[in-house]
């Protein structure tokens, strides 16, 4: 049993988990679109004709050539709640878990500094020499990104 929980609990196979949810969530947001705006339009230009809140594009009371936004709004609003379901039920007792553990999931990245050549700004700050131009980052040169606010870049060594 034990095991099969140490399974469970691995890092890849829980993101993964979450990953899929979140896929399964647009998804369904994905088909409210279709289904709200993407059908109406095509049953216009075949001439059929539903209702609800929206636009009519056709006759007056026909309800395949309507524009139903009532749906997509349902939708979005249930994606919204869906997520913040999962949030609640599995990323934070996740994240409590892994931190018990020492683990730092989903949060912020890792400071890194800046290559004064090309720009580019996620080099690590031990960084001796840049992974795209290949520059010699001295440590003089070499900065850390600020957080927003601080007015400016600081030096690292």
């Amino acid at each position: 049993m034990k095991r099969f929980k140490n399974f469970l609990m691995q890092s890849n196979l829980i993101l993964m988990a979450v990953g899929l949810v979140v896929a399964l969530a647009f998804s369904g947001l994905i088909k409210a679109f279709t289904t709200a705006i993407i059908d109406p339009l095509v049953n216009r230009a075949q001439g059929n004709h539903p209702i609800g809140l929206g636009v009519q594009l056709g006759s007056a009371g026909s309800t395949s050539t309507f524009l139903n936004f009532g749906v997509l709004i349902s939708a979005i609003v249930y994606f919204i709640v869906f997520m913040a379901v999962v949030y609640v039920a599995i990323v934070v007792p996740y994240r409590h878990m892994e931190a018990r553990r020492g683990v730092t999931v989903f949060g912020a990245p890792a400071p890194a500094k800046t290559c004064p050549y090309c720009l580019s700004g996620t080099l690590p700050l031990a960084a001796t020499k840049c992974r795209y131009c290949g520059s010699e980052l001295p440590p003089q040169a070499a900065t850390t990104d600020a957080p927003a606010g601080t007015g400016g870049t600081a030096s690292s060594s």
